[in-house]
């Protein structure tokens, strides 16, 4: 069988979400990293594996997958021995609700191009780019932190092993840290990311052991 391939760049949340997955699942691959800075991810090459020249792209099975989330449910799907979602209805229901409260509310707000394109609408310049991050993240995860205000929730967001939620939540953390974001109202989502952060499926998909592409 051909070893799977993630198309991905380091910094990215949705990239890291696949990793983490990858990862709990036990599936050994092979990574090509695609550097946005540089607009690789807009290169014809990238946009016949995603047209929307978005990353992460997974090889796996012989198709081309994309869109973090959908990559997750199928790695569920096919290896579930990963325990990406549980079992029963009810728990898939609220692991993918507080997975989209953050893939689907904050990340997309806060995306980078997205941001650089406010910013320039505003006239601004990185005093407004932070506060935007700052606000939009802050906001975002203190939402998530009354959601875990909930009995389904255990050592992580969902129970006491980790599901699709504490895939999302880790990167967009690393993201809280990088821009500053006020953390205050939020220690359970704190003490569930630094639990997760803990575990090896999670360090191995970190960012800084990732690093930037090379020059």
């Amino acid at each position: 069988m051909t070893r799977p391939v993630l198309y991905d760049y380091w910094r990215s949340s949705a990239s890291y979400r696949v990793r983490i997955a990858l990862n709990l699942a036990g599936i050994e691959h092979d990574t090509v990293a695609v550097d946005l800075l540089a607009g690789t991810h807009r290169s014809a090459e990238h946009l016949a594996r995603n047209p929307q020249g978005l990353v992460p792209a997974l090889k796996i099975d012989g198709q081309m997958l994309t869109q973090s989330l959908a990559i997750i449910e199928y790695l569920n799907d096919t290896r579930p021995e990963g325990g990406l979602l549980p079992p029963d209805a009810l728990g898939r229901q609220r692991v993918r609700a507080i997975s989209h409260a953050i893939a689907m509310e904050i990340h997309p707000v806060c995306n980078l191009r997205v941001v650089k394109h406010i910013v320039e609408l505003a006239g601004g310049g990185d005093e407004i780019r932070n506060a935007w991050m700052q606000q939009y993240i802050s906001s975002g995860l203190a939402a998530v932190e009354t959601l875990l205000d909930a009995p389904g929730t255990g050592l992580f967001c969902h129970g006491d092993t980790p599901t699709m939620a504490d895939l999302c939540l880790v990167p967009q953390l690393y993201n809280a840290r990088r821009w500053g974001a006020n953390l205050d109202a939020c220690p359970r989502v704190v003490e569930i990311g630094e639990r997760c952060e803990a575990l090896t499926a999670f360090a191995a998909a970190h960012p800084d052991q990732i690093g930037p592409p090379a020059a």
